[in-house]
């Protein structure tokens, strides 16, 4: 029976969902993630059964005993305290539980910062908001990852060398994993893009064998 690799690209996974379906307490937004990496193996529209290998997720632990400086109340947020700590660490935690999975972890940057969110930035340049009128909902916290995105292209390329699968479903949304897909598909893998609903570039399509995006509305958690 054919194998199939899951890899998830964390951050923009968690971007998109709460864009796509909203929040969810961490508990629920890991089972929801199963669900929906397990709706690929168990995709009747393809007409092929496929046993899944394994689900690789990749993201950063959060940062703790550290503040950061926050522009609207003028003081420092001890991030260890904060909800998204508490949130993303039993977010981890849940999916180190669930069969299947492997975490792949990397770091965040040392430069983290408190930003406005683009549609409150827009809002802002055409009059139809008030600096006065800003809360802490407006701003979303900022830090860049490292590691990841080197991560991905090495299990991708170790998978393919290895011939461990048939086939890898990548839940992405850059152009990062260009060179990688390109090493997969000429040692034969069938290397499937999950951009989950999202835009992606044209050019991206002469590097991959196929576009399969899950769920589009929001779904009811059975």
């Amino acid at each position: 029976m054919p194998k199939t690799a899951i890899l998830v690209d964390g951050g923009f996974y968690r971007k998109r969902a709460l864009h796509l379906w909203g929040k969810k307490s961490a508990e629920d937004r890991a089972k929801e993630l199963s669900a929906y990496c397990y709706a690929h193996i168990n995709d009747k529209d393809s007409g092929e059964v496929r046993q899944l290998y394994r689900i690789f997720y990749y993201d950063c632990a959060p940062v703790g005993r550290r503040s950061v400086y926050h522009p609207l109340t003028r003081k420092n947020v001890d991030l260890d305290k904060s909800d998204t700590y508490t949130w993303t660490i039993t977010f981890l935690n849940e999916l180190k539980k669930r069969r299947k999975f492997a975490l792949r972890l990397g770091e965040l940057s040392e430069y983290m910062s408190y930003n406005l969110r683009p549609d409150v930035t827009r809002a802002l340049c055409a009059g139809k908001r008030k600096i006065e009128d800003l809360t802490e909902n407006d701003f979303i916290f900022n830090a860049q990852q490292k590691g990841v995105d080197m991560k991905i292209g090495l299990d991708i390329a170790s998978l393919a060398y290895k011939h461990q699968v048939d086939q890898i479903i990548l839940i992405a949304g850059d152009s990062d994993f260009v060179p990688a897909s390109k090493l997969a598909r000429r040692e034969g893998i069938d290397f499937i893009l999950d951009p989950m609903w999202a835009e992606i570039k044209d050019t991206l399509f002469e590097h991959i064998d196929g576009l399969k995006s899950q769920w589009k509305k929001r779904q009811k958690e059975e």
